[in-house]
């Protein structure tokens, strides 16, 4: 399996999810993420890919300067639609690509790093299953719906259950 075939498995797993609930449940406060909403976790990963793809264009990469809609936490169409379309838009070729990023509360200075697409788009594929995960957490918080087992686990955690089930 390929990266971008990892990518489409849990955007397809998101979705899939994302589809048994309302609006309402997708953009409500949830007291244990913090006060958060799903719909905000969703529009965290649709925004990081986002950014990746435009670095892609330009040959550097942002996270932390990418806009926040509101659109994407509140409407769970807008989500769907966006995660399709950036699944639908994933390079298939590498190259190489300069992160900016601060890791100093001030913002005054940005550090670059040299990285590659390949790279980033694993980066954001790992950090959308730990998203995923503390969807997980809200959805049970909600009670709707069904939600896998292996919903918001990473790959490497389930082949080490399945290593364990096996020995």
């Amino acid at each position: 399996m390929n990266l971008k075939q990892s990518v489409s498995n849990i955007f397809g797993q998101l979705i899939t999810t994302l589809n048994q609930l309302t609006d309402e449940q997708y953009s409500c406060s949830i007291e244990t993420l913090s006060n958060a909403s799903i719909g905000q976790h969703v529009r965290h990963v649709i925004e990081i890919f986002g950014s990746l793809q435009k670095g892609y264009e330009t040959g550097v990469v942002n996270y932390e300067k990418r806009e926040r809609e509101l659109e994407i936490e509140t409407i769970k169409n807008t989500a769907i639609q966006l995660l399709q379309l950036i699944n639908n838009r994933l390079y298939t070729k590498n190259k190489d690509l300069i992160l900016e990023t601060n890791f100093d509360k001030s913002g005054v200075e940005m550090i670059k790093l040299e990285t590659n697409y390949y790279r980033e788009v694993a980066y954001n594929l790992e950090h959308t299953i730990h998203h995923m995960a503390l969807i997980k957490i809200g959805l049970r918080s909600l009670q709707v719906g069904h939600v896998p087992d292996n919903f918001g686990v990473a790959s490497s955690t389930l082949l080490h259950r399945k290593e364990r089930v096996n020995s």
